[in-house]
């Protein structure tokens, strides 16, 4: 099979645990891109967050699927080419429903070009997100949750402990069975992130919609990831890879296992036998 795309998750796969792109990483994704493959960034990161860990691969302008599929944009001009935004109805009643179980939640827009990605209710956020936003994010507003005076919605997410948030997203979904989707990702720091998007808001069928514009089928993608909201797009593409480092439900999707993990060039090692580039 000759591959023409190799889709790469950030945290925890392309990314080492300082948050940095690896030099053989950087080779390797320069190498694919001089062949002409193309290379694509799919991560549950806001749009903005992932185009500045991404600034050392700029030469190769990776289309990005920031906030698990729910923006796909082109790096290298912030070109628009697919969103994915919860209505206002679901909105409200996720919202709801977490605070009926006292959870809070952070909320992605789609708010680029206006210069944020996050805002949030509580003055008091690093408690109650208990460090989902960080003291030195800019990007961050302040605003109250009026659900229909909020726009471009792209993800909420709630931060807690993995059953708590596992159980509150099984139960909105069988109870909303087609309204949104959920991801509880767990291959985070101590806690669980659970995110709420659109039916469509998932990494895969980001892509697939992407592909309905391009000349390449699933069957010439090459997928690696290491977490949950992973699981999809490694079993769809025509080689999912899970990570060494990866969850035990990712690693049960996948087709192959890198023998390194993120920490230690895992993306080069792998990519480096199927493309046999060195």
């Amino acid at each position: 099979m000759k591959y023409k795309m190799v889709v790469l998750d950030l945290d925890g796969t392309l990314l080492n645990d300082n948050k940095d792109i690896s030099e053989r990483n950087i080779r390797m994704l320069s190498e694919l891109h001089n062949q002409g493959i193309m290379v694509v960034i799919a991560t549950g990161r806001n749009y903005f967050m992932a185009k500045s860990l991404t600034e050392d691969i700029k030469h190769v302008s990776p289309v990005i699927l920031a906030n698990n599929g729910a923006v796909i944009r082109r790096s290298h001009n912030d070109e628009l080419l697919e969103c994915n935004y919860l209505d206002t109805d679901s909105f409200r009643k996720i919202y709801e429903a977490g605070l009926k179980r006292g959870l809070n939640p952070v909320v992605h827009v789609d708010e680029y070009f206006n210069g944020y990605d996050l805002i949030y209710e509580r003055e008091n956020y690093e408690e109650v997100y208990r460090g989902y936003i960080k003291k030195d994010y800019s990007r961050a507003r302040l605003r109250k949750f009026e659900p229909e005076n909020i726009n471009n919605v792209l993800a909420v997410c709630y931060f807690d402990e993995f059953e708590r948030l596992s159980d509150f997203g099984l139960e909105m979904k069988e109870n909303n069975k087609g309204k949104f989707n959920t991801i509880c990702n767990r291959n985070i720091s101590q806690r669980a992130l659970l995110e709420f998007l659109h039916a469509d808001g998932c990494k895969w069928a980001a892509l697939k919609k992407y592909l309905g514009h391009i000349n390449i089928s699933p069957e010439e993608i090459i997928s690696i990831g290491d977490d949950n909201n992973d699981i999809e797009l490694i079993k769809n593409s025509g080689l999912g890879i899970a990570m060494n480092n990866a969850t035990q439900e990712c690693k049960e999707a996948s087709k192959f296992i890198s023998r390194q993990d993120n920490n230690k060039d895992g993306v080069y090692f792998v990519l480096s036998e199927i493309f046999e580039i060195k």
